[in-house]
């Protein structure tokens, strides 16, 4: 097998100013052709420290992709830094310069002197046009090394990676084994626990492997298998995967790139089902949230935002005796609010939040309190307490996605009954 290292070029991704997309883009690329990548390097722009991190990727890795530095000005010294390292001559690309020479004259600019260093290529690379840029990427061999240099913007780095580099990389991993990976997304359960249900398949993971990952208020799984027969890679996918639902099945909500909302928005458009929400603590949050997803008309009537109990009163129609008697903070306000709501919008769903986000605990109940009304048409009301822990803001937002997986799962609960 191949094995790759990742070197981003330049200062700028020290400081902060860019997140280097490029390494994410390639090692997603690199797996889909079977090539491992163990490291990613960001070096600033200095020739020294440099050739230090290439002299170091040399030692783990047969292939190194470098991104940024291939510009015109002083700062890019990608290609003159591995050029001096390798002991090879920079030579023009006619066609390279002919390219910039002619961007030039089609955009009526001046052509400075420096801009002709972005057509230099290490002497016999196999050259990477760059249709969206100036300079040439490249790919070059020495010693048992192989060299790939891409510009650094992702807008010309991309499409030339898709249109160019791939198939010469793929050329030269004779292994030709797929990586194929699966995200598998909880929530509900901690990472730690989670682990814990699960600790016998990672002690004795080799092919596929499994990695938690723990995100905002989620937990993920990470599966990756390696197999020359795609559809294999999958199937191997597939059994460890079933292995994983027999423990901890009941927390899955989705896969990859999914969320909370996303999968809720599909579900109740699957359904048809419309749905409205009552909203104190959280004060449209998971409105907000709800309707940035495209389509979500179809779904989302409208609702309330109820932050006072007179409005609660006012326009969520809850009874006063029962914040007199039960508080805002309570199971049985969050109750009316999701079943009024839900009958004043005439929709399927109701959904309310009501609880202390903080800083100060209110009606006695300590910060993280939250009641979760769920009131689906034709089902039994439902009501849920959470217990949060962390900042004001933080306490919304998981009340958010506690929201979005309390009701999918009564949703999917009510369609297992039926």
């Amino acid at each position: 097998m191949v094995n790759a290292e990742i070197i981003a070029v330049g200062s700028e991704l020290l400081l902060g100013q860019i997140v280097n997309t490029n390494a994410r883009f390639l090692s997603q690329q690199l797996a889909d052709i079977g090539i491992n990548v163990f490291y990613h390097t960001v070096v600033g722009d200095n020739p020294d420290r440099l050739k230090t991190a290439i002299e170091v990727a040399e030692k783990r890795a047969t292939m190194i992709i470098f991104t940024g530095g291939l510009g015109p000005t002083k700062d890019d010294l990608t290609k003159e830094t591995i050029a001096k390292h390798l002991g090879k001559k920079l030579v023009m690309d006619e066609v390279a310069l002919q390219s910039i020479e002619d961007y030039f004259k089609r955009t009526n600019r001046v052509m400075t002197e420096n801009n002709r260093k972005q057509a230099l290529v290490l002497e016999r690379s196999h050259i990477l046009p760059n249709g969206h840029g100036m300079a040439p990427g490249m790919v070059a061999e020495d010693n048992n090394h192989i060299y790939m240099l891409l510009p650094g913007p992702p807008k010309e780095m991309e499409p030339m990676f898709l249109q160019y580099g791939r198939q010469a990389l793929t050329s030269k991993n004779d292994a030709q084994e797929k990586i194929v990976s699966r995200v598998l997304r909880f929530f509900g359960i901690g990472e730690a626990a989670l682990e814990t249900e699960i600790i016998d398949l990672i002690d004795s993971q080799s092919n596929p492997t499994i990695a938690p990952l723990a995100g905002d208020g989620e937990v993920t799984l990470r599966l990756t298998a390696k197999h020359v027969d795609e559809k294999i890679a999958h199937s191997m996918l597939d059994s460890v995967e079933n292995l994983i639902r027999l423990r901890v099945g009941k927390y899955l909500y989705g896969y990859d790139d999914t969320s909370l909302l996303a999968e809720l928005s599909r579900t109740l458009k699957d359904g048809q089902l419309t749905i409205t929400a009552a909203e104190s603590l959280t004060g449209g949050l998971f409105q907000q949230h709800l309707t940035s997803i495209a389509g979500a008309s179809s779904v989302f009537k409208g609702g309330i935002v109820c932050y006072s109990n007179e409005v609660k009163q006012q326009v969520a129609q809850v009874k006063q005796e029962t914040l007199e008697k039960y508080g805002a903070v309570s199971e049985q306000c969050a109750t009316e609010l999701a079943e009024n709501t839900a009958r004043i919008f005439a929709t399927d769903i109701g959904i309310s939040f009501t609880g202390v986000a903080g800083p100060d605990e209110v009606e006695g109940k300590p910060v993280g309190t939250v009641y979760i009304g769920i009131a689906v048409k034709g089902r039994p009301t439902m009501v849920e307490k959470i217990s949060l822990a962390g900042t004001r803001e933080a306490n919304r937002n998981r009340a958010v996605k506690y929201g979005c997986y309390l009701l999918l799962r009564y949703l999917k609960e009510s369609q297992n009954t039926k």
